[in-house]
């Protein structure tokens, strides 16, 4: 039978148009994945869910990387913590705007620790008491706790000893490698104080945390806070510290007899202490920035008078920025009046780590532009309570 050329044509549009049509109606296929769901936690078990909003795969990826975990205290007129909380007890506003919290962590769940160790020439004497300070800390904290130990240490440049970050062991709840790590501190000739502080938000905490401890997650350190060989400032260790969402504990170490003592030796004698050129620079910018930088080169140019007056605004400034760190991340600062103090203070200090809840949401403002939004925490049914939370975080950018 011979079949015109415009009949076959026809036919074959006619398949073409059910071909299509069929291919649009077909079942997903079994490699495809089903959309995921969001829970929002028991406050009586952080790992049940008691409700659930389901997304996407295509919002999966966007939503995982914009959740911000907001690490809070509550505590009672008396500054005690006030436990057993739900999520319902908290609201929590982004630049004035309610948010919904969908993540929530107890008391009870695991914490992550950079644990920072001050062993600079000003604790040279005392390294013994914070052997034993940080061994007892690492002893309080609970099963599944991980601590990352950062210390100081020497190294040559140039034939020139400089101080330098030491990390001494990434974050693991290995008690045993954590007291080996506690025993092999040194010592160092300069304080890269900030320099540790940034690291730790980089490298320590640059991976997202594992489920059971987002937002959770703190940096300790034990240290006088006076920064005399970082190449990076305090508004940089700040922003690290942000970014990622890491809560800032300093048990603040008085040495300043110690220093002052040392400051006004002589320089030719082998005790003395004298500031480096970085700190000294760094003085003159933020305290006297219309004398000249020549000025402010060699310390042992300075006459006794100047050299206690920079000590003394560097320590006052050095309490002042960790103040801030502290308050801005939801932290809190303890005061060691000597090394001997500082075994009382890290007690206080995992009391404190102890006690925190923490919040997660989804922020409803999508953009991602790079810009700090500020946070806000309230409470609702805790007569008397208050709340100590992150001030606010940095969006991520395209």
């Amino acid at each position: 039978m011979r079949v015109s050329l415009h009949t076959l044509i026809a036919a074959l549009s006619v398949f073409l148009v059910f071909a299509v049509t069929a291919a649009n109606h077909q079942p997903p296929q079994n490699n495809q994945q089903r959309p995921r769901t969001v829970g929002q936690s028991n406050g009586n078990n952080s790992q049940n869910t008691n409700s659930t909003e389901e997304v996407s795969e295509g919002d999966v990826v966007r939503v995982e990387t914009q959740l911000v975990s907001v690490p809070a205290v509550v505590t009672d007129p008396n500054g005690h913590p006030i436990a057993g909380l739900r999520l319902d007890n908290f609201t929590l506003l982004e630049d004035g705007q309610p948010q919904r919290l969908t993540n929530f962590a107890t008391t009870e769940t695991p914490f992550e620790i950079a644990l920072l160790l001050d062993t600079s020439g000003s604790t040279r004497d005392d390294l013994g008491l914070i052997r034993d300070a940080a061994t007892a800390f690492v002893r309080a904290l609970r099963p599944g706790d991980r601590v990352a130990l950062i210390a100081f240490k020497n190294k040559t440049e140039k034939g020139v000893p400089k101080a330098a970050v030491d990390f001494l062991s990434p974050l693991t709840d290995n008690r045993e490698v954590l007291n080996e790590a506690i025993n092999s501190l040194t010592t160092s000739n300069g304080t890269p104080f900030y320099d540790a502080v940034g690291q730790v938000g980089k490298k320590i905490f640059r991976d997202p945390p594992r489920e059971e401890v987002r937002g959770r997650r703190a940096i300790v350190a034990l240290t006088d806070g006076v920064d005399s060989s970082s190449d990076s400032t305090f508004e940089d260790a700040r922003a690290s510290l942000l970014r990622a969402g890491v809560a800032s504990y300093f048990i603040q170490v008085s040495t300043e007899d110690y220093v002052e003592d040392r400051l006004l030796k002589d320089c030719e004698d082998d005790g003395r202490l004298t500031l480096s050129e970085k700190q000294l620079e760094r003085f003159r910018k933020l305290f006297v920035p219309q004398l000249q930088k020549e000025d402010y080169q060699d310390f042992c140019r300075l006459g006794q008078f100047e050299r206690m007056d920079i000590s003394r605004r560097l320590y006052n400034l050095a309490r002042s920025e960790m103040n801030e760190m502290a308050r801005s991340s939801g932290g809190k600062n303890f005061s060691a009046a000597t090394l001997q103090d500082a075994r009382a203070a890290f007690a206080q200090v995992a009391n404190e780590i102890g006690t925190q809840y923490s919040l997660g949401y989804y922020p409803s403002n999508k953009a991602r532009n790079g810009q700090f939004r500020k946070i806000t925490v309230q409470l609702r049914g805790v007569k008397d309570g208050q709340v100590r939370a992150r001030e606010g975080y940095y969006a991520p950018k395209q």
